[in-house]
């Protein structure tokens, strides 16, 4: 997912896919306590599209 790709949905889309992300997250942390994630990077991944929504998120909001 680039910010190209979340630009063009609107903030509704926005807060919904933020907190998929958030649950994939909390999800993969539980893998990695538990010993049961492979791909760690994974952890990284959706650290960074999280940062990624909350920043256009935050862009839309101010542009209003």
């Amino acid at each position: 997912m680039n910010a190209k790709e979340l630009r063009t949905k609107d903030v509704a889309a926005l807060e919904k896919e933020l907190q998929e992300l958030q649950k994939a997250h909390f999800s993969l942390r539980m893998q990695h306590a538990t010993q049961q994630l492979q791909n760690t990077s994974q952890l990284q991944r959706t650290r960074r599209d999280i940062a990624r929504v909350r920043t256009v998120l935050n862009q839309k909001v101010a542009a209003k």
